[in-house]
């Protein structure tokens, strides 16, 4: 389904883009606009999946936010096989795949007062019917479900270890996770993504630090990039902010009986300590689970 030069977004109001029954996998949405503020304003768009027939949304996102990008930042054209920006205004892409077994209705909503009904908006949603989801040669079960688990505008104190997500007693495989974060210093990016599966009190550690989970390094001293695996979405010295993604398509984790994804504002090993400020995060975990 797509729309063309549509006048659909009113402030407040839940606006239908896409419907469809049956089963099948949405695996194409790209969005556009031209209207003045477009990525200040529509780039606080909500989109909202509803599958199976749901009341609450198993996916609410952000448009920027959705697509790895924090603190409304404009910068394109970027992009891998998966999620992109491509242009100013708009040219947002992902090819996430979202299965459904009997309907799926997505919509879209801008805050009240942000934008008036002049605004033209532009999107494409496409999906196929009857089609398995693979990762690295894994066949994501038949009854999986993608869900997004947000924190949001979440000040975590000076080496306060935090959950991202907690998924209790179900199985399932870490899909995506992006973070927009910033402090009064850089020592925020110390922190190791901690994994705690099936209910261990012992983490899996996924990062030497925040930034080498995005596959960076040195605080980011070289700036932004995209990989087929992560991107730097945004990057500021001036108030040490940062936002970035990181997908695990080619690297899974799975879990069978529940998984907890955390973060500490700072770092301690036996040997050393790195103590930050306290830090402002939002992030968004994106799993699979049945």
């Amino acid at each position: 389904m797509t729309g063309k030069a549509v006048y659909i977004l009113e402030g407040g109001v839940e606006a239908e883009l896409f419907s469809h029954k049956g089963k099948g996998v949405i695996n194409h949405m790209w969005f556009g606009g031209n209207n003045r503020g477009w990525d200040d304003g529509l780039g606080n768009l909500k989109i909202r999946i509803y599958v199976d027939g749901e009341e609450i949304p198993s996916i609410d996102m952000s448009l920027l936010m959705g697509h790895g990008i924090g603190f409304l930042d404009p910068y394109a054209p970027w992009g891998n096989h998966r999620i992109g920006k491509t242009g100013w205004p708009g040219g947002l892409y992902n090819s996430y795949r979202i299965p459904f077994h009997r309907s799926i209705r997505i919509t879209g909503q801008i805050p009240n007062g942000e934008q008036v009904k002049s605004a033209r908006f532009w999107y494409s949603i496409r999906g196929t019917e009857n089609i398995p989801i693979e990762f690295s040669g894994v066949k994501i079960p038949d009854n999986a479900r993608l869900k997004l688990y947000k924190l949001e505008d979440y000040n975590a104190k000076s080496m306060e270890e935090f959950n991202m997500c907690h998924i209790d007693s179900i199985s399932g495989m870490l899909y995506q996770v992006a973070i927009a974060a910033n402090s009064t210093g850089w020592g925020y990016l110390e922190s190791t993504v901690r994994a705690y599966i099936d209910k261990s009190e012992k983490p899996l550690l996924l990062s030497s630090g925040l930034e080498d989970y995005f596959l960076g390094t040195y605080y980011f001293n070289r700036g932004r990039y995209v990989t087929p695996m992560a991107g730097l979405t945004h990057f500021e010295e001036k108030d040490h902010s940062f936002s970035a993604f990181r997908l695990h398509e080619e690297d899974p984790l799975f879990f069978s009986n529940g998984l907890r994804l955390t973060l500490v504002c700072g770092e301690k090993t036996e040997r050393e300590s790195w103590t930050a400020p306290p830090t402002n995060y939002t992030t968004y975990v994106w799993v699979y689970e049945w």
